[in-house]
């Protein structure tokens, strides 16, 4: 059966102050008065129904998860006792997913982006499940047609294309975040697309690999698995889960895979408008822009006299920001703290974030 997990742990510490500690940038109503889970859980409409779609979160989260995101059952939110980084993550819903269905194939997406148009998507998903139900040896990435020479994701080259699926293809290699240059030569080529973070896999294969690249948490898996759905699951999560090694899917699982003869890596382009929301000039992508240049979130009272190319945002509806003369400026105000930055120093807003009083974290 056809499933999908979407990982949605991360704090979001660069959307400060709207995103805190307690609830953290994937639960905030940011596009269109929906959060990011809820777009991509909504996403996965034609492919994967409601009863088939999984969130690893942390375990604090859950309740404002299952209020955010309605029609995901509770048993099907994977709350992790502490982040352990992605690898565990997938690894923690194939242990789960294959002691219930031992032909369960699953999509791995983030609750980070912003991707249109949405049947585009969910075509392009489709033909990543079709790949893994013929061969489940294969592990599936999908690469985002690149619009600019960007050196802050990762690449995915396009080899042989696959017999019997339309613009699918193995893929060659992966490319870790380029510079500038060595980005322009690949959009030139035509055969590189940026890494997307999103996969399918066999829940099955996924932990043979697992257990071949990382036998010791292959073993912790394995006896959570053997204690899931008992009235030990629980305590057996919180013994076995914070021991686990902490290390990312990329590096592994998807590097070692890259060199291993018993995986084949697929690569299934999506021509798609894909945001990774990772920092507040990212976020303003999302939100049309005026003759200026300036973009004002929904529900944002602003007024300006002579400004541009600022990223406007408040969550007080009652609250009106006044702006004369400014430029390539980032406002965020929310109820107990105001942010302004030039939004060339928005990658700096994680290190401010750490120092502000906690209780504004």
């Amino acid at each position: 059966m056809r499933h999908a997990m979407i990982m949605a742990g991360g704090s979001g510490t660069r959307l400060w102050p709207l995103s805190r500690a307690d609830r953290p940038k994937q639960l905030v109503p940011l596009v269109e008065d929906k959060c990011l889970l809820r777009l991509a859980s909504d996403r996965l409409a034609g492919v994967v129904g409601d009863g088939e779609r999984w969130i690893c979160t942390a375990e604090r989260f859950r309740d404002q998860v299952n209020t955010m995101v309605p029609g995901i059952a509770d048993d099907h939110v994977l709350g992790e006792p502490c982040g352990r980084d992605t690898l565990n993550a997938v690894g923690l819903t194939a242990a789960v997913l294959s002691k219930t269905d031992p032909d369960a194939i699953f999509a791995v997406l983030t609750a980070d982006h912003v991707i249109e148009p949405q049947p585009v998507f969910a075509d392009r998903l489709a033909a990543g499940f079709a790949l893994v139900d013929e061969d489940p040896s294969r592990f599936v990435t999908f690469s985002i047609t690149p619009t600019r020479p960007a050196s802050e994701y990762g690449y995915v080259e396009q080899g042989e294309a696959i017999d019997g699926h339309a613009k699918c293809f193995q893929a060659r290699r992966f490319v870790e975040k380029p510079d500038r240059e060595t980005a322009e030569a690949y959009l030139e080529t035509g055969r590189f697309g940026w890494n997307s973070g999103m996969f399918v896999f066999h829940a099955r294969t996924i932990l043979e690999t697992i257990g071949r690249y990382e036998p010791a948490t292959k073993d912790g898996l394995d006896r959570i698995a053997a204690a899931w759905g008992t009235p030990e699951q629980s305590v057996t999560l919180a013994a076995i889960y914070p021991d686990l090694k902490k290390i990312s899917v990329d590096y592994g699982l998807m590097e070692p895979a890259s060199r291993d003869d018993a995986i084949k890596i697929c690569s299934v382009p999506m021509d798609v408008s894909w945001i990774d929301v990772g920092s507040w000039p990212s976020l303003g992508e999302t939100l049309p822009a005026d003759d200026r240049g300036n973009r004002v979130a929904a529900n944002t009272l602003h007024t300006d006299l002579d400004s541009h190319d600022l990223l406007v945002f408040s969550e007080d509806a009652g609250h009106r920001i006044c702006t004369i003369g400014c430029s390539d400026l980032v406002i965020v105000h929310t109820k107990d703290a105001t942010l302004i930055c030039r939004a060339e120093d928005a990658q700096k807003v994680k290190d401010l974030a750490g120092l502000v009083p906690k209780d504004l974290r």
